[in-house]
């Protein structure tokens, strides 16, 4: 082969191959993130406040790692690990750089309804301390912590699913109100697990439906049996974390270190249940032995994925819900990017390997994400940082904690919950904002108009319209659900709309009202302005009031220039909701809704 040939077809091949290796090059960066940021890491100006805000994270991760192990029913220990492997994860396949992911209240609750369902507490004494297990604990334990890594790992394997999937284009769909009720909701059982421990009573695992209620009616039987210290210990906690907390709010620009009182509060609380020996003497149910190292890795046990799938469902769900909302804040405060399907990857890889080293399932917390904010961390290190510290407490510290009261973490618990328990007050905003979210009307049909509506497709519109209002002949109900969606949506190209088999129902004997929401009317023209006049019309000799909301000022004119309207009472209105207040306070009717769109 001569020199040319060979050099014209080592072009070709490099032409070839070069931007397939490219492509492999630029799908890694976009799979691991941290190949992306860390070359571009600038010591000078992120080290000192990444090791700051680590420092003050480790602290969050430390106590909330304990409590929500707790919370999880598993041992506290187990909550170290799940503070520790899941942020190293995280920081290697997540995208959001101020996100900091661990324990979670929320999956650790979810947790712990299949721990207490398949390792009861009454099956505690039927195990006996084991000699050559993990770290010396008890069977019981490690049957617990089983559970909720099985839990962790099946969780896991559902989001990294979403991922091969590409479901994390469809997180539209999850709205900022959603996202707040479930959370709030969850919250307030959150803050019910923990009142045991808040009061010191002894209680029975309670779950299931109406659990909640059963919980307080527990506690108020057994009013008598609260533990006065605990009880005041835990009142003390609180206020010293609320107040404390708020003063380094208010102040926080006026001082470049918060305090950490989370810490003090624990070394506080375990020093003098130490010097008082309130275990023995009140009777103190305090956290006990936390052994010192980590085990060695294992799979969590398989033949249960089953009975836990459930479980997992909600840990997948809940978790990649709350942790994106937390992502996308971020890359909005910070002017970056996050890719929605690439966080399914992260979270689902953050739950399935710290399943093999007994951790419980994990997710990105609001709290210790705004301490990242409050604190100035600039990337994924602070996290990092974090991780190093855990290590020490897990090596070192970790027997230490043995007198922390369990008052005290279900005290931080409930005080670290206050995020989200204060949306509550979005309701408020919900209800001033569109009241059809709260309540829906029977005998009312909110129409949306979202296409022009001109000569080629009035007529098409007024038929259309006018078979979801009135009743169906015995013809048209026999009709299969194919054909009724195609007779009752827009086939021109001008138009198209959602069917759903209520949009067909027709309106029942009674006077009924309808909203023709114009907000997505972008143009007419005079057969369009026609149909609708004439429509008007003929639902008033029916005895249909019609109202017509968001309209524009020429839409307003050619209307009433083009048609005789009923001047005594208004029917064109701002917004929708202001046409429905009208209704309400016509007649009164009774809840349901029919929604549709043409």
């Amino acid at each position: 082969m001569t020199g040319a040939k060979r050099k014209k077809k080592s072009a070709l091949w490099g032409k070839v191959h070069a931007p397939h290796c490219e492509d492999v090059k630029q799908w890694w960066r976009r799979r691991l993130p941290i190949l992306e940021w860390a070359p571009q890491y600038s010591l000078k100006e992120n080290l000192l406040p990444d090791t700051v805000s680590g420092l003050m994270l480790a602290v969050q991760q430390v106590t909330q790692g304990l409590s929500f192990a707790i919370l999880s029913s598993v041992h506290p220990v187990f909550g170290l690990y799940g503070s520790l492997f899941p942020a190293v994860i995280y920081a290697i396949f997540g995208m959001g750089r101020h996100v900091a992911t661990g324990t979670f209240a929320l999956t650790s609750l979810i947790s712990a309804n299949a721990v207490e369902r398949l390792v009861p507490q009454s099956s505690r004494n039927l195990t006996t301390q084991s000699n050559s297990s993990v770290l010396g604990l008890s069977d019981f334990e490690l049957q617990r912590i089983g559970v909720a890594a099985a839990v962790s790992f099946l969780g896991g394997v559902i989001q990294v699913a979403m991922f091969v999937l590409q479901l994390g284009s469809a997180t539209f769909l999850v709205t900022e109100p959603v996202i707040s009720a479930m959370t709030t909701g969850a919250a307030t059982h959150v803050v019910t697990s923990q009142v045991k421990y808040l009061l010191g009573i002894k209680m029975p695992y309670i779950s299931g439906p109406l659990g909640f209620f059963y919980i307080y009616a527990y506690v108020f039987e057994n009013i008598k049996s609260v533990q006065l210290e605990a009880l005041l210990l835990s009142l003390l906690s609180i206020v010293v974390l609320v107040l404390v907390k708020e003063l380094n709010e208010q102040f926080k620009r006026k001082i470049k270190v918060v305090l950490p009182v989370d810490l003090v509060l624990i070394i506080a609380a375990s020093f003098a249940c130490y010097c008082t020996n309130m275990e023995n003497t009140y009777g103190l149910e305090v956290v006990g032995h936390i052994p010192k190292g980590i085990p060695l890795p294992r799979a969590p046990p398989m033949n249960i994925l089953n009975a836990v799938l459930t479980e997992a469902f909600g840990v997948a769900l809940v978790g990649y819900v709350a942790s994106l909302a937390l992502a996308q804040g971020s890359a909005k405060k910070f002017k970056y990017s996050v890719d929605d399907n690439q966080e399914f990857l992260a979270h689902g890889l953050s739950n399935v390997i710290p399943s093999f080293f007994f951790c419980i399932p994990s997710a990105a917390a609001m709290g210790r994400t705004a301490g990242l904010y409050s604190t100035g961390a600039k990337t994924q290190v602070a996290c990092l940082i974090s991780c190093v510290c855990v290590l020490i407490v897990i090596y070192a510290v970790g027997p230490l904690l043995y007198w922390l009261p369990m008052c005290v973490l279900a005290s931080i618990i409930v005080v670290g919950l206050k995020g989200m328990l204060i949306q509550f007050r979005d309701l408020k905003k919900y209800w001033n904002v569109d009241k059809i979210d709260w309540e829906t009307l029977q005998q009312v049909k909110i129409i949306s108009i979202n296409n022009p509506l001109v000569f080629l497709n009035a007529k098409k519109f007024n038929t259309d319209l006018m078979k979801i209002i009135l009743k169906e002949d015995e013809s048209s109900q026999a009709l299969d659900d194919v054909s009724k969606c195609e007779q009752n949506t827009l086939l021109s190209p001008l138009s198209n709309g959602n069917c759903n088999e209520e949009a067909s129902q027709p309106c029942p004997s009674e006077k009924c009202s309808l909203v023709l929401d114009c907000n997505g009317l972008t143009f007419f023209d005079y057969t369009g302005v026609s149909t609708l006049v004439e429509l008007y019309l003929d639902c008033k000799s029916r005895g249909i009031d019609v109202f017509l909301a968001n309209c524009t000022a020429s839409l307003i004119k050619a209307m009433t220039y083009c048609g005789d309207l009923d001047t005594e009472r208004p029917i064109f209105f701002d917004s929708v909701p202001a046409a429905i207040s009208i209704i309400q306070a016509n007649k009164n009717l009774s809840k349901a809704s029919d929604h549709s769109e043409v």
